[in-house]
């Protein structure tokens, strides 16, 4: 979320000079400690930010052209880091390097989720660079834990704290297949306590900023067992060695009832539990985020080159830590410098890149140290940032945070409310209600039905029925929800209203709601009442409760929505061959070994039961039959749905639970029966009369299935508009080229209607192309049109806006190229004279297109399989024929093909 740049800089870095030759290269720098080492570490984390109810983020317009921000920060630094290119000086991709191989790294827990997700290439390349770098540096990887969702540890209590260290560690191990060694603390943010639940839970280290010790002195040896303490508050503590942090004797002899503290060996006679801390550079950390050395991997080596202490010890650490997004998001295409650093210019320094566990195996701390008692990263002010109007993160004085005091109090009020609701309701349930907490993220994971009644075998005191299961889970997602409404980005910034301080709001929200579920309690009123003091700055919200009111209460959704949701949807669907469809009773399609009709509405299953479509000129009516099942609490309702669509824009959704089939039946009757007289006003007269007053809407479906339907909706008409600009386009195509050719200023209807009209046909070819993609003479035919409507578009001086044909293109240049190089079928020749022609005429449109995909797909391919073809077609003309085409393929993708050609020679 921050930089480490916004710590104060490391005076005590500034030493330079360069280690000799006999310093840098005695031993194996792996297995030894020789040397100078260097690590950097990226903090990659995102905000959670899917909706509480539908366990899914719904499009943010503010990241377009991208769904979301996650997306957008997606393509922009996590997967560029895992296909980072280095290029040589004409710009040909020398090698792809996955940086996570190589960086040291936390990725939050739920961004985590989000890549498994989204995008499973990536999440698989995380995982593999983690497992390779285990193999480089002796068992350690460069993954290291994170607190579960970046809660403010200090300030959290000691629950919640021992809660986010344990799914952060199960988290880390059901993903990289080990315990982790290391843990990342939200902001950096440490005190005793926290260091005390560290060490119960087995980490061996963590990295904080210089500027959080407050003094350091060596570990005492019998020689000299009362060393000098040297003060280093000011942040001048080294940072190129590891230190050794015992606890305060006060925490280490607690008698804690949540953990037993774990006495560490650290090669001397103190026995007390400690936990190791490296400290990042603070000085090149802040220039990482705040400077160009990052630009040039010559500049950043120098800057790192610049720390190097030049006393002679036999080892030292340059360690530097910022935010993971700051390569290729923050700042573009810095995610190449870094890859250069790593396989280049670093090892031409004679440095060994390593991470933090690897070196502590080399290198075991000599010095210890002493932290100041509550502090963080990325406030001068302790932990203040998160809880009091501190003046960080504030618009310059503009706004104030006086609203951070009274947030905090009003969630550590809800937390402690809920708190006695699932003591109380969980004993009943759990035989340990905190251990069954602990060990939930187990069901986070894997919400599938064997994995949840697994889990609640368990933890279970007895045999639990159907709603006692259903109460199980309904307490272990408030108590999810407690957790997530601490999340430290609500109050990182100058205002509660910003998206980050409303979606904590809404877990609270949830969190809140779930009590009142399982409990019957009402704690809405109270909390309200402990808004209403957190002001905003914002005229039109006033303070909390109201922007609770406006931007939490209006985002809720219940199993009324979900229906309505899926009615409404339903008219848009590919649904069944039929329009009517038999009732069939859940019972009765057991019996005869039938499902129902069954659909996944976001974190809900749709059993629909029974569904009838009527029409009336312009009038559609759906009634149906529903049951929705949560996924993630077991919840379930019948309910009975019917939806008018009036043409156009026009609904009207009435929702009812479902009391029986004689009264369904009876309700099917009197609906299609005033939908005879073919007026809208009585059907929805006697809808109101049978469902009641409240009604669903287009606006109330959930975002990304609105946008859908919007644009179905509106695609006949931008059909006929783009049929009517094309008409006027091919009317005037003369005046237009008059116009171009006297060079005078088209006017700007003409020169809309070329660029629409041509647009349109550059897509009606694409999808043509799409469909006939693997026959090869009608591809000709269509690339031949593709390049007519590119010299037009010249002609016209016309820009082509249309990035669904980008994204089309891109995906038929990987397609084809897939196929060429693993099926070809006998026709090479052909399919990679498509497949170049396919580029060319991407690039004559001018859509912008990438050819990343491709290249990374051609880059796999060149040393496992176009090589050892090359190598073996010296003798076979044929074969010799077809490598000359694979590397020059090679060179149009821009892949630097030259050590094969130098190894033909």
């Amino acid at each position: 979320m921050t930089s480490a740049a916004e710590m104060p800089a490391n005076s005590g870095s500034t030493f330079t000079s360069n280690l000799t030759d006999k310093d840098t290269h005695q031993g194996d720098p792996l297995s030894k400690a020789t040397g100078v080492y260097v690590t950097v570490h990226g903090h990659f984390y995102q905000p959670p930010r899917e909706n509480p109810y539908l366990d899914a983020i719904e499009r943010q317009p503010s990241a377009a052209p991208f769904h979301d921000w996650n997306e957008r920060i997606h393509w922009e630094c996590y997967r560029p880091n895992a296909f980072a290119r280095v290029l040589n000086d004409r710009g040909e991709v020398v090698r792809i390097v996955n940086n996570y191989e190589y960086f040291s790294f936390n990725i939050g827990p739920t961004l985590m989720s989000w890549l498994e997700r989204h995008d499973m290439e990536v999440y698989q390349r995380i995982i593999e660079a983690d497992t390779k770098s285990c193999q480089r540096l002796q068992g350690h990887g460069n993954a290291i834990a994170q607190v579960y969702n970046h809660i403010i540890m200090p300030l959290a209590n000691e629950r919640d704290k021992y809660t986010q260290i344990r799914w952060g560690k199960e988290d880390f191990r059901s993903r990289f297949g080990r315990d982790p060694e290391g843990m990342w603390l939200a902001e950096a943010g440490v005190d005793y306590a926290t260091l005390e639940a560290l060490v119960a839970e087995g980490i061996r280290f963590i990295i904080l900023a210089p500027s959080q010790a407050q003094r350091c002195r060596p570990l005492p040896t019998q020689d000299h067992p009362q060393p000098e303490w040297h003060e280093v508050g000011g942040s001048q503590i080294d940072p190129t060695r590891p230190y050794r942090c015992y606890l305060k004797p006060t925490l280490s002899n607690s008698t804690s009832p949540l953990s037993t503290i774990k006495e560490g060996s650290g090669g001397n006679e103190d026995s007390r539990p400690y936990i190791d801390i490296f400290f990042y550079d603070g000085p090149i950390s802040r220039d990482m985020g705040f400077s160009d050395v990052v630009y040039n991997s010559h500049h950043f080596a120098g800057r790192i080159g610049s720390a190097v202490r030049g006393d002679h010890r036999p080892a030292q650490l340059i360690s530097v830590a910022t935010d993971g997004e700051t390569f290729g998001h923050h700042k573009k295409g810095t995610e190449k410098t870094l890859a250069y650093a790593f396989v280049n210019e670093f090892p031409q320094h004679g440095w060994t890149v390593t991470n933090f566990a690897h070196y502590l195996s080399l290198n075991p701390p000599t010095w210890e140290v002493e932290l100041k008692s509550v502090t963080a990263w990325s406030c001068a002010h302790g932990v203040d940032r998160w809880q009091d109007d501190c003046g960080c993160g504030g618009e310059g004085g503009v706004w104030h945070q006086k609203w951070r005091r009274p947030l905090r109090n009003a969630l550590n009020w809800l937390r402690d409310q809920i708190t006695e609701v699932y003591e109380e309701c969980g004993k009943q349930i759990f035989r340990d209600p905190w251990q069954a907490r602990d060990e939930y993220i187990l069901v986070m994971r894997d919400r599938s039905p064997a994995n949840v009644s697994r889990f609640l075998s368990s933890h279970q005191t007895h045999k639990l029925t159907a709603a006692e299961q259903v109460d199980a889970l309904r307490l272990l997602e408030m108590q999810r929800h407690a957790l997530l409404m601490f999340t430290s980005c609500g109050w990182f910034f100058e205002e509660i209203s910003r998206p980050e301080g409303t979606q904590i709001l809404r877990y609270a929200s949830r969190a809140l709601e779930l009590a009142g579920d399982v409990a019957g309690v009402q704690l809405e009123k109270g909390f309200l009442k402990r808004l209403g003091l957190a002001p905003s700055n914002v005229d039109s919200f006033k303070h909390g409760a109201e922007i609770y009111r406006q931007l939490v209460l209006t985002a809720q959704v219940g199993f009324k929505q979900v229906a309505a949701h899926y009615a409404i949807t339903s008219l848009f669907s590919n649904h069944q061959p039929t329009e009517t469809r038999n009732f069939i009773s859940g019972e009765n399609a057991a019996s005869k070994n039938l499902h129902p009709y069954q659909k996944r509405v976001y974190c809900y299953t749709a059993n629909e039961l029974d569904y009838q479509l009527q029409r009336m000129g312009s009038l559609t009516l759906v009634i149906g039959h529903l049951k929705l099942v949560s996924e993630i609490t077991w919840e379930s309702e019948h309910l009975v749905f019917a939806v008018l669509h009036l043409g156009g824009w026009d609904f009207h959704c009435c929702i009812q639970p479902f009391t029986g089939r004689r009264d369904y039946s009876q309700l099917k009757e009197k609906l299609f029966g005033a939908l005879q007289q073919a007026s809208a006003a009585h059907s929805i007269l006697v809808m109101t009369q049978l469902f009641g007053e409240e009604a669903y809407s287009l606006q109330n479906l959930f975002t990304e299935e609105r946008h859908r339907i919007m644009r179905l909706i509106s695609q006949e008409t931008l059909t006929r508009l783009d049929q009517l600009y094309t008409q006027a386009y091919r009317e005037n195509y003369g005046v237009l080229m008059a116009f171009h050719r006297d060079g005078l200023e088209v006017p700007q209807e003409l020169q809309v209607a070329a660029e629409i009209a041509l647009g349109y046909r550059c897509m009606m070819t694409l999808r043509s192309l799409e469909q006939d993609i693997t026959e090869p003479q009608l591809c000709w035919n269509h690339i031949v049109e593709l390049e007519a409507i590119a010299t037009e578009a010249k002609h016209l001086r016309c820009r082509l806006n249309v990035p669904e044909a980008k994204q089309m293109l891109e995906q038929l240049i990987a397609r084809s190229l897939w196929q060429l190089l693993h099926d070809a079928n006998g026709s090479f020749n052909t399919d990679i004279q498509l497949f170049e022609r396919l580029i060319d005429v991407g690039y004559q449109l001018n859509l912008g297109i990438s050819l990343e995909r491709s290249q990374e797909l051609y880059f796999s391919c060149l040393h496992s399989q176009i090589m050892p073809l090359c190598l073996t077609s010296l003798a076979n003309a044929e074969d010799s024929n077809q490598c000359d085409h694979l590397l020059r393929l090679g060179q149009k993708l821009a892949v630097d093909v030259s050590m094969v050609l130098s190894k033909l020679e």
